[in-house]
C-alpha cells in the first residue's frame, strides 16, 4: 500500500506503517494543499493519512473514490463529509479518546489565564508597563468554590471536571444529550437543563462536537443568559461560538471574559479584537500538542492504515 500524509507526522506513526511494509511519502511543505491539488496528488496512492489540510467535500471524495481508507490523525471529524464518504464507499477512521486528557488539560490553564489576566499581564511586561504598583488595578477572580459547568461531559469534560474538582473544589454541573451517570457518581455532578446551564456556571467549559445544531450556539442571545462574572471556556471546535458576539459580550459586561483553543477562523486573524481584551486568552488550537498525545495519535492513525492493508477490522472506524 502507498499512503499519502498531508504533514510530516510523528516518527511513531511513520516507523510502524514503514515496518509494516507501507511506503509512506510526506508533504513536507509549509503550506495546506488545496482540494484539487490533493485530490490529483492521491491518484497515485492507495491511501490519505490525514494530519492536517483543507476540508474534505462530497466533490473531493467523488474525485478520490478509489482510496481504501482515509486514517484522520484528528479526534473530531467534522473537516470531512462523512455521509459522503460512506455513499462512495472510502472508510474513514479517526482517534477518539487519545487526545482527551492533553485537550483538558489546555482547557485547565485558560480558565485560570482568563481568572487572574494572564495574557494580558504578560503582554504588559513586554510593553514595559510594569512599573507603578496599584493595588487595585488587575485583579482577577477567584475560582475557589465557584461551579464549572461543562456543555458535553464526556472524556474530556468529565477530566476537566476532575482536576477542577481536586484543585479548586469546585461543585459540577453539566447539559448532555444523555446523562452521565459515571461522572454523577464519582464527581457528584448534577445534570441541569442548557438553561440552568447558562445561569449557574462561573465557568462554562464546552466540550461537544460541531454539528449542524450547535454550530454558532453561543451567541449574544445565550451570552446575554450568563453571569456578568462567568467564564467562557472552548476547546471543541470554533464554531460553535460566534465571535463578534462573544467580543461584545465581554465589552458589555455580560460575561467576564473567554478562554480559547480553537477558533472561527483558524488561523485567527492578529487583529482580531478579540486579542487585545484583558480577560481573554486565546491559543493557537494546540490541545493535543504534546510529544506523547501526537505519538499516540499517529500510532492509532497509523494503526487503521495497517489494517486496511492487511483486511482486518478498522480500530477506530467512524460509523456515524
Amino acid at each position: 500500500m502507498k499512503v499519502f500524509a498531508t504533514r510530516v507526522i510523528p516518527a511513531e506513526g511513520r516507523i510502524r506503517m514503514e515496518q509494516a511494509g507501507i511506503q509512506v511519502t510526506e508533504w513536507k511543505e509549509k503550506r495546506s494543499l488545496s482540494p484539487d491539488e490533493l485530490a490529483d496528488t492521491l491518484q497515485s496512492y492507495d491511501a490519505l493519512y490525514y494530519a492536517g489540510g483543507k476540508a474534505m467535500n462530497r466533490e473531493f471524495l467523488t474525485k478520490c473514490s478509489h482510496l481504501k481508507i482515509i486514517a484522520l490523525m484528528s479526534a473530531g471529524y467534522d473537516n470531512i463529509d462523512i455521509l459522503a464518504a460512506k455513499d462512495i464507499g472510502i472508510p474513514v477512521t479517526n482517534v477518539p479518546g487519545v487526545p482527551s486528557k492533553s485537550t483538558a488539560d489546555v482547557a485547565f490553564l485558560l480558565m485560570q489565564s482568563v481568572a487572574r489576566k494572564a495574557f494580558y499581564m504578560h503582554k504588559r511586561i513586554l510593553s514595559q508597563e510594569w512599573g507603578f504598583s496599584d493595588p487595585t488595578a488587575n485583579l482577577g477572580i477567584d475560582l475557589e468554590g465557584k461551579t464549572l459547568g461543562v456543555w458535553g461531559l464526556g472524556n474530556i469534560g468529565t477530566i476537566l471536571a476532575r482536576r477542577c474538582q481536586r484543585a479548586f473544589d469546585m461543585p459540577i454541573i453539566y447539559n448532555n444529550r444523555h446523562r452521565n451517570t459515571a461522572a454523577e457518581k464519582e464527581l457528584n455532578a448534577t445534570y441541569v437543563t442548557f438553561e440552568e446551564l447558562l445561569q449557574q456556571s462561573d465557568v462554562l467549559s464546552v466540550h461537544t462536537a460541531l454539528t449542524p445544531e450547535t454550530k454558532g450556539r453561543f451567541n449574544k442571545d445565550i451570552f446575554r443568559q450568563m453571569k456578568p462574572t462567568s467564564i467562557f471556556i472552548n476547546t471543541a471546535r470554533g464554531g460553535i461560538h460566534d465571535e463578534t458576539s462573544l467580543y461584545e459580550a465581554i465589552q458589555e459586561g455580560l460575561i467576564w471574559g473567554a478562554g480559547l483553543d480553537v477558533t472561527n477562523p483558524e488561523p485567527m486573524s492578529a487583529d482580531n479584537p478579540l486579542l487585545s481584551l484583558p480577560t481573554v486568552a486565546i491559543l493557537p488550537h494546540i490541545g493535543s500538542a504534546t510529544s506523547v498525545t501526537r505519538g499516540k495519535m499517529a500510532l492509532l492513525a497509523a494503526e487503521n492504515i495497517i489494517a486496511a492493508a492487511t483486511g482486518q477490522p478498522l480500530p477506530s472506524l467512524i460509523k456515524s
